[in-house]
């Protein structure tokens, strides 16, 4: 009986017609028929970006290289030598041996051999990078360096019989051979395919120019936020996308340049999306890697936070602008994992975390299951510091919620906002009467034309606002409802309340207005910011004791007996004046309760740690500084990061600084940050005879203050990610945000060490170099 067949044996997915197209880009300049290359090249992917991510760097875990299909060998091995040689720093390596003669790795070693020597944290043993790129198959001679590892520590210190010594070996040795294999798969030239084929040196510089080209207009427009690809990019669009048309202004300026792109083969021309994205990957990761570089062995503090894109993707940012991860969902455990795969593909170790900055959500700073608990269990010292801004955040907004009188005073602003802001003819009315009052106090000479000059007359004025309410109420045009909403809304604006609570809130926003933005600057040391919480603190009760009498002294009616609007004023019983109303049931109550919410918020528990690095703060000529607490917060937070002999010198080194500050020396003494502290004594060279201070404080200021930063990155991702661009994929758009948030580091690559990448990064099949 013939085999039965449904319907779906006769769906079958259509084979690509152009499956080489992938590689169309390598091709040797030789003529050929126009391709539309975006309908081929449309969804591919990187495989080198998604094949350096997924390496196995642990060289006691990684498989063997025989065990990878020939055919990619040399693309993995391209991946591992751009990644370089595993060799984490660790502060104690795992000692081994016989009880009496423990031995353990010594992070020295790396310098010794720098280009071949790692060392697994999984088996504790040493291993050769070169042997396992390029060594043959399971051989005697290297399988201890390859596949089992060596740990036989003691035997390292031996002179000329070191194993490391001997395992490079003589001219003729497998790791010499293997280190000559590593030469010729990095050269070019040593290709066969050059034997065959010879390209003149001006044909090299037109190749080279044609790259960085398109290196150019890649990096600006993604600088800009810009999309590289167009709706319809073949020959005969009117709008080829901006990468296209900014590749063909660049021609069009530059005879060199348009030399170079005429009569070129199609594959040649190094403009399909697939290079376009290589050229991301390339230069986001030159930025990580300069800031990897910048981080070195010192200790590190992380901030992250998430946060949904446009396409309702669950991103997880990682700061200072390091990574952009998706998220399957935010459970602790779920960032934790994310964030410690981030680190190891870094080689960046959880034991060096010293700090730990998030928002106050239950997945952060559970004190169980949290984010941070679950570092502070794999690291004790990672100590978590709930964000300053978030804090202040969520004190302001309690205290407007649980103010009935301000509640209400926030719903009515509100809603006359949504009035006149409901349609562009209202707001064009509003601009308008401001543009008249401003020519108006110009002429009077009350206002100075200039830059910078009259900032206040930004502001959206009060009057302006009732001149458009008084015309949609008798606007023929607007229907009964809209001219009723109007009257409610101006009769809430000319109220008595309404007036007395926007001066009032205008007081106290104001002044922790300057408190939420230092809190937003990209650096903050702690000192400054537990200063600027306690000024704060003390301003808005100075304004409830004695501002009062200024703030309402010239106020009318205030004597006169105060009648509840709000139910039956009948039953009132007392006969409180306006003046006792304001000042105790708005007045006192508003700015208690604000008080109230920061204390909670900022109490001495949550700030245990932090108040007492304030003892280093250098401000007020060293007021603070107290050498016992020093003392004690090295020891009691920071016990790993000083040995026990270590603890005892710095109390002498702390004695001898406070001598020299209260001297006739000027440099350290006029200081106000810890920041300007530690610029100081590196500055001076202080920092090499006062290391055990410059130590500490470099800690302390690895303790996060803010994270409000983390922001800029989810910015940057409404502005990259729009509508139209809402299926970029997740490494393309965290390269791009990478490039786009750290422009500064972004702009100082050199075009040539790009083009150099590029041309390691796999096989090329045109040169870029004689």
């Amino acid at each position: 009986m013939s085999k039965q067949t449904n319907l779906l044996g006769f769906l079958k997915r259509k084979e690509p017609e152009c499956a080489t197209t992938s590689i169309a880009e390598d091709h040797i300049p030789e003529p050929s028929p126009p391709i539309h290359e975006h309908n081929t090249l449309g969804t591919h992917q990187i495989e080198n970006e998604d094949l350096i991510f997924s390496l196995e760097r642990d060289p006691g875990l990684r498989a063997p290289m025989w065990h990878h299909p020939i055919e990619k060998r040399n693309k993995i091995r391209r991946a591992y030598l751009k990644l370089k040689p595993y060799q984490p720093i660790l502060r104690n390596f795992p000692y081994s041996g016989p009880e009496g003669h423990r031995r353990s790795f010594q992070s020295s070693w790396y310098k010794k051999f720098p280009d071949w020597l790692e060392y697994s944290l999984s088996k504790d043993a040493a291993f050769c990078f070169l042997c396992y790129l390029f060594a043959d198959k399971p051989n005697p001679h290297t399988n201890t360096f390859t596949m089992i590892g060596f740990n036989n520590w003691k035997r390292v210190n031996e002179g000329k019989n070191c194993p490391f010594v001997t395992h490079v070996g003589g001219l003729s040795s497998i790791h010499n051979n293997s280190l000559r294999s590593k030469i010729d798969l990095l050269n070019d030239r040593g290709h066969i395919r050059y034997a065959f084929v010879s390209q003149e040196e001006a044909q090299i510089r037109k190749n080279r120019l044609r790259l960085e080209t398109t290196i150019d207009v890649v990096r600006l427009l993604t600088l800009q936020a810009c999309p590289l690809r167009g709706h319809d990019e073949s020959a005969n669009s009117d709008n080829q996308g901006n990468f296209l048309e900014f590749r063909k202004a660049f021609a069009r300026y530059n005879d060199e340049v348009s030399r170079a792109m005429e009569h070129t083969s199609y594959n040649a021309q190094y403009i399909a999306p697939s290079i376009q994205k290589e050229i991301l990957h390339i230069i986001s990761t030159k930025v990580r890697n300069y800031i990897r570089e910048e981080i070195g062995e010192s200790k590190f503090y992380i901030m992250v936070d998430e946060a949904r894109d446009e396409a309702k993707r669950e991103q997880m940012a990682i700061e200072r602008f390091f990574d952009l991860v998706h998220v399957t969902d935010t459970s602790a455990a779920t960032l934790k994992k994310e964030v410690c795969s981030v680190f190891t593909k870094h080689k960046l170790f959880v034991e060096n975390l010293r700090g730990q900055g998030y928002d106050g959500a239950s997945n952060m700073r559970g004190e169980w299951n949290g984010l941070q608990a679950l570092f502070l269990a794999d690291c004790p010292y990672a100590y978590y510091v709930h964000c300053f801004a978030h804090r202040l955040q969520l004190a302001l907004v309690a205290a407007s919620k649980e103010v009935s009188p301000v509640h209400q005073f926030f719903s009515n602003l509100n809603f006359i906002i949504n009035i006149i802001g409901a349609s562009p003819k209202r707001h064009d009315e509003l601009q308008a009467n401001k543009g008249v009052e401003i020519e108006t106090l110009l002429f009077r000479g009350e206002l100075e034309t200039g830059r910078e000059a009259n900032q206040i007359g930004t502001l959206k004025r009060a009057g302006d606002t009732l001149s458009v309410l008084e015309h949609i109420m008798v606007d023929k045009s607007c229907n009964s409802h809209q001219r009723g909403d109007a009257d409610n809304a101006l009769n809430l604006m000319i109220s008595y309340e309404f007036v007395f609570l926007s001066h009032l809130m205008r007081e106290i926003l104001g002044i922790t207005d300057i408190l939420c933005q230092a809190l937003q600057r990209k650096s903050q040391d702690i000192a400054n910011a537990l200063k600027l919480v306690s000024t704060t603190k003390s301003l808005i009760q100075n304004l409830r004791e004695d501002r009062w009498k200024a703030f309402c002294g010239r106020m009318p009616e205030m004597g006169a007996i105060y009648v509840a609007r709000k139910g039956r004023a009948r039953r009132q019983q007392d006969q409180n004046t306006v003046e006792h109303h304001f000042r105790v049931n708005v007045f006192y109550v508003t700015i208690d309760k604000q008080l109230q919410e920061i204390n909670s918020k900022f109490n001495d528990k949550a700030l245990g740690l932090l108040t007492l690095t304030s003892v280093l703060a250098p401000y007020d000529r060293y007021k603070n500084f107290d050498c016992e607490q020093i003392c004690t917060l090295a020891e009691k937070y920071y016990p790993s990061d000083f040995t026990t002999q270590e603890k005892v010198h710095l109390r002498y080194q702390l004695q001898h600084f406070l001598c020299e500050v209260k001297g006739d020396d000027p440099t350290l003494r006029n200081l106000s940050t810890l920041q300007d502290l530690c610029q100081c004594l590196a500055e001076t060279g202080k920092s090499d005879v006062y290391f055990l201070i410059d130590r500490l404080i470099r800690l302390v200021l690895t303790l996060p203050v803010s994270t409000a930063t983390t922001e800029r990155a989810f910015s940057g991702i409404k502005i990259m990610k729009t509508r139209l661009r809402n299926k970029m994929e997740d490494d393309f758009l965290a390269n791009s945000l990478v490039i786009y948030i750290e422009r500064e580091i972004s702009k100082s690559f050199s075009i040539e060490s790009v083009v150099d990448d590029f041309k390691l990064l796999k096989d090329r099949r045109v040169l870029f170099s004689a």
